[in-house]
C-alpha cells in the first residue's frame, strides 16, 4: 500500500537541516544535507507507519493538505512516499 505524507524541512544554522511530519506525530528527521533528509524521512515514515499498522486497531492520520501547513520563513515541504507491503491477514 502506498502512503504519501508532507514533511517539512528547514536548514539550522549548523547547517544541518530538520525536518518534521506534520501528521505522523513525533517522526523528526535531520541530515547534512536536504536530499539526505529527504532520505532519512522516508526511512523514518517507514518505521513510524509500520509500526502503527502492528497495533491492534492502527489508527494512522488523516493525509494533510499541502495548502494547510503553515510555513515558517525558509521552510519547504517534501512528500514523502512510502510503500508498504501489507502483512498477511491484512484486511484493505
Amino acid at each position: 500500500m502506498l502512503f504519501v505524507y508532507p514533511a517539512v524541512f528547514h536548514k539550522v544554522k549548523s547547517g544541518v537541516y530538520e525536518g518534521y511530519f506534520p501528521d505522523l506525530s513525533g517522526c523528526r528527521v535531520s541530515g547534512t544535507t536536504l536530499d539526505d533528509a529527504v532520505g532519512h524521512a522516508h526511512d523514518a515514515a517507514y518505521e513510524w507507519i509500520s509500526l502503527e499498522l502492528t497495533e491492534d486497531e492502527p489508527a494512522l492520520p488523516p493525509i494533510s493538505e499541502e495548502r494547510d501547513i503553515v510555513l515558517k520563513k525558509d521552510e519547504v515541504i517534501r512528500n514523502i512516499s512510502v510503500n508498504i507491503r501489507m502483512f498477511e491477514g491484512w484486511d484493505e
